[in-house]
């Protein structure tokens, strides 16, 4: 499996684990339909950088990107809570079944969105993690 679906399914299945019951959806591939409840954890998009400068394994860099919106700005502490979990799932994902991982950079921010008639808080964790052992394909 390609680097990037790798971490991609396993912080999928890592977060989808973590908010089982929680009334928190995770989402992927599309956004929710109109009417889902907030909060809610969508996976977008991500990207390899793959560097073959060793004969025996690959390395190079996964960016993935986490948003998290919830649609009441006055509990902007609860999605800071989330994000914070989202933030340690990412940190603590070392092994998936080829590749070893290390979690470099999190860029976290968090924006107002005024796309929708209800005031939405938009939280976007940029994840970058680096590849220190895998095989090659």
């Amino acid at each position: 499996m390609d680097a990037q679906q790798e971490l991609y399914s396993a912080l999928l299945m890592a977060l989808k684990a973590k908010y089982k019951d929680t009334g928190i959806g995770v989402y992927d591939t599309f956004l929710p339909p109109d009417g889902t409840p907030y909060p809610f954890i969508y996976l977008g998009d991500n990207q390899v950088v793959d560097d073959y400068g060793n004969k025996s394994m690959i390395t190079g860099h996964v960016y993935q990107t986490v948003h998290v919106w919830h649609d009441d700005p006055k509990k902007r502490g609860t999605q800071s809570r989330i994000m914070a979990e989202v933030k340690d799932i990412a940190r603590g994902i070392r092994d998936t079944k080829s590749y070893h991982w290390n979690i470099r950079h999190i860029n976290q921010q968090v924006i107002p969105d005024t796309t929708t008639s209800q005031p939405l808080l938009h939280g976007v964790l940029d994840l970058e993690f680096e590849i220190t052992g895998g095989k090659q394909q």
